[in-house]
């Protein structure tokens, strides 16, 4: 096996990488805002709500992230070219960036509802007794408790994302994966390429996972 070719190939391959982070990064940030609101939602006395929220959570994780990929990949430009009024394409990265958040909203927002369950009620009647709104109570006391317990779930869900950003092959986006393989092709050393994007996802998720246990550990402390 010949492993040369990787090394002029690096360039590329960190476009790539660049482009999976940035995909990873934006879609935790819109994925946890997302889930927390749904969260909210199911925990509401609001019964259609929490149904809603409810539906919404069972249906995105009865469904394979790839297929969900592959819809928003032609929805999505026709949905906001609709509310926009324009025909600009939209492209594969906003495709599957939304595609992202809203998938992975459903598995934060058990997160954040396991969370915020955790918080003893007594808090919330005690916010209560001093004259918090619903509002105030979640943002200034239980929202932040919960998050604080909850941190170490969702990093490990977001180690779970970083892998699956390589789905976004099925639509044609440039990420590590498909640019290893594309990289590959072009050498004939696609074997080579692939077995090094594979060390380097484990590298990754295994430090990101190291990193995950040692700050639970902390955290229960």
């Amino acid at each position: 096996m010949d492993f040369s070719p990787i090394v002029p190939a690096l360039p590329s391959l960190w476009e790539g990488m660049l482009l999976t982070l940035k995909l990873l990064a934006f879609s935790v940030i819109g994925g946890v805002a997302l889930g927390t609101v749904l969260a909210l939602a199911r925990l509401s006395s609001n019964k259609v709500l929490s149904l809603l929220a409810g539906f919404y959570v069972n249906y995105f994780r009865s469904i394979p992230l790839l297929l969900v990929i592959t819809w928003f990949y032609f929805v999505v430009p026709f949905i906001i070219g609709w509310i926009t009024g324009t025909n600009q394409p939209i492209g594969a990265f906003t495709s599957c960036l939304v595609a992202f958040m809203m998938f992975e909203a459903a598995y934060y927002c058990e997160i954040v509802r396991a969370g915020i369950q955790a918080i003893s009620r007594g808090q919330v009647n005690a916010a209560y007794a001093l004259g918090m709104t619903y509002g105030q109570t979640m943002r200034l006391i239980i929202l932040p408790q919960a998050f604080r317990k909850m941190t170490p779930l969702l990093l490990q869900q977001s180690i779970i994302l970083f892998q699956d950003t390589s789905l976004v092959y099925a639509v044609g986006l440039m990420d590590f994966l498909n640019s290893a393989r594309s990289q590959g092709d072009i050498t004939g050393n696609l074997h080579e390429f692939l077995l090094f994007a594979g060390l380097i996802y484990f590298i990754i998720s295994f430090g990101a996972s190291t990193l995950v246990k040692r700050l639970q550990k902390r955290l229960t402390v």
